[in-house]
Formats: C-alpha cells, structure tokens, sequence
C-alpha cells in the first residue's frame, strides 16, 4: 500500500508539471531538420578542512564528474535519438579510505517514425550499469556488492509515444528486460526459488518512459524521468526507476545541482530506494 501511493503521488506529480508545460503558449516555428548535438561535461568539488577547532569536526574531500551527452537527428519522417549520461564521484573523511558516491552508466536510443504530428509508433534500446566496484561498509569490514557490468541492465521495447511539444514526451510500448550480472548473481539476477545459480535474468512485460523539461525561472531549470517496467505478474513488482534534476545556473560555467532519484526493484529489495546529492560545481559545453 505505501507503494502504491508513492506511485500515485509521482503520477499525479508529473502530470501536475506537464500541465504547466502545456499553458505556455508555443510559438509556431519552421522546423530544423537534421543533426542537432549537445555535450555537457561538469566537474563538483566540496572540501572541509579543520586545525586545532575546538568544536570537533572531520577533515573531508567530495568530487563527481558528470558527462552528458545528446544526438538527435529530427527529420521530416522520423526522429532517432541518443543519449548518453556518465556520473561518478568519490568521497573522503577523515582517516576513513576514499569511497564512492555515485556511479553510474547510462545509454538510450529511440527511434520515431513520424505518422501524425502527435501521437507515433517507436522502437527503443537501452543499457544501465555502473563504472567500479560497489561496497557495502560495516563497522569492522567491507565487502564487494557490485562492478562493471555486474549487473547491467538491457531493455528493448517497441509501441508507441506522444510528442506534444519540445519539453514534454512520453511512450508506451511491450519490452523485454535483461538483467546480466557475472560474479554478483544475488540478487540482481539470481532465482532464489530454484536451486542453480542463475547470472542472467529474462523479463517480457511492458516499459513506460516519460521525460518533462520545466523552466522555473530565467535561470533554473527542472527536468525529470520517470521509466516504469512491469513483468506483468503483479503491481507490486513494477520496478521504478525515477531521476529529478533541479539545474540553477549562476553563469555560463558555474551552476548548482540538486539530484533526487527513486529507485524500487523488488527482485533487489522490497523497499524502495532513494538517492539525493547538491552540488557547486563547474561546468562546459563542449559540443
């Protein structure tokens, strides 16, 4: 039940956002056919350092990359476009080793055949994985949960999206999911009901995805992706994986950056899981 009402409230609160989007007025424009490419690149650094302070405190060193990176190729009959994100990052403090903080891969290609001006039938790729090692921290050790490409994770999906401006897409479609691990089988792709020890995991079912960019003020920017997979078994094994980035650009280098993401996957644990970091950072156009 406290699921389904999470789910419900990030439906209702998309919806909400997407209806600010449709209020603005678009303006009618010729359209600009052929390539249009966007790389982003972006360096966050915090650090804290104490000598003889009498309050306490630990000494502590943060960084994270960030690497974006758009090709779109819009023509009069179709519309095919790439993505791709790199995020990772490390942490210090005090005598403690340095420890990751965020790492991720992401790819995405989706085709779009043009038949109407709205509403169009696509097909779509996807990979998701990570760059090191994973750990999971104790008092008194650590142990690897995770690494490159264990696991990844592919989804292949065909159906049809609804484009009604720039800002605002969504689609809908049948899909199959691929959960691929090599030495971490459990839990990402292990079943534990059989007895073998399974490193790859199958799943046929349906694959939602929806992307809203909203412009709150002159200089702040909010965009979120919600990308929803079911199995078709039950509600309560549709895995969510939701990203909101809030962007406030101070000028062409510098910005602050407040990333919440949700993630639930039931195979993996049966509460959901959430991610949030805010940054100062640095960061370039280079393309």
């Amino acid at each position: 039940m406290r699921f389904l009402k999470l789910f419900l409230a990030a439906a209702v609160f998309v919806f909400m956002l997407s209806l600010n989007v449709f209020a603005q007025e678009e303006k009618k424009e010729e359209p600009k056919y052929g390539w249009q490419n966007e790389v982003v690149a972006g360096l966050n650094l915090t650090q804290t350092s104490f000598d003889n302070w009498s309050q306490g405190g630990e000494n502590s060193l943060a960084w994270q990359f960030n690497f974006n990176a758009k090709f779109n190729n819009d023509q009069e009959k179709y519309n095919w476009s790439n993505t791709g994100k790199l995020l990772f990052g490390r942490t210090k403090v005090g005598s403690q080793d340095s420890r990751k903080s965020i790492d991720e891969i992401k790819l995405e290609s989706v085709y779009t055949y043009k038949l109407t001006p709205y509403v169009n039938p696509y097909v779509s790729a996807s990979a998701q994985t990570q760059l090191m090692k994973g750990y999971k921290y104790t008092d008194t050790t650590n142990f690897v949960v995770s690494n490159f490409f264990d696991p990844a994770y592919f989804i292949q999906s065909a159906g049809i999206g609804y484009t009604p401006n720039e800002d605002f897409t969504t689609r809908i479609g049948a899909a199959v999911k691929e959960t691929v691990t090599r030495d971490y089988p459990v839990p990402y792709a292990d079943d534990p009901d059989t007895p073998e020890i399974e490193k790859t995991k199958v799943e046929p079912g349906m694959e939602s995805v929806t992307n809203l960019n909203v412009t709150l003020a002159k200089n702040i920017l909010f965009t979120t992706n919600l990308q929803l997979f079911s199995n078709m078994k039950a509600f309560n094994e549709i895995d969510v994986n939701w990203d909101n980035l809030l962007v406030a650009k101070v000028n062409d280098y510098i910005n602050v950056n407040f990333n919440l993401k949700l993630f639930y996957d039931r195979d993996i644990s049966t509460k959901r899981q959430l991610m949030q970091s805010l940054a100062l950072g640095l960061t370039y156009t280079l393309l």
